[in-house]
């Protein structure tokens, strides 16, 4: 049987507001993913470390506070570090079209906007994961 694909979601900095995190993290649970809720205030360290720890497929992190294009490219180069180059980076908040395409061309996956559906995050993690992983799995 295929394991279930593992996402870690955190809220990074001193951002407080974690309702949008919650919303998600229950979305992909109740898409059959496992979901690891780092809670707020995680540090980049913390984040990467805890993905390492939970050996996750993937990092959702929840951006409200404006401090995207600080904490995502550390986030990304701490990965790197860590060797997690098979893990996809994605996230969403408060982010202008610019900083988006600023990112993604760093190395973040998908960034997603409030509004965003939640089955387009769902069905975006799947895919990234069937296309990027080699083991089975399922979700």
């Amino acid at each position: 049987m295929a394991r279930k694909i593992r996402v870690l979601i955190a809220k990074a900095g001193l951002d407080g507001h974690d309702r949008g995190a919650k919303v998600i993290a229950a979305a992909l649970r109740d898409a059959g993913m496992e979901v690891i809720y780092a809670g707020l205030r995680q540090t980049p360290e913390m984040i990467v470390e805890a993905a390492l720890q939970e050996d996750v497929d993937a990092i959702g992190i929840s951006i409200l506070s404006g401090a995207h294009m600080t904490i995502l490219p550390r986030i990304l180069a701490l990965m790197k570090d860590k060797g997690l180059t098979d893990v996809l980076l994605t996230g969403g908040g408060i982010i202008n079209n610019e900083d988006i395409k600023k990112l993604k061309e760093m190395g973040t996956g998908e960034l997603f906007t409030p509004g965003a559906p939640t089955t387009a995050i769902v069905e975006y993690i799947r895919e990234w994961v069937k296309t990027h992983k080699k083991e089975e799995l399922g979700a």
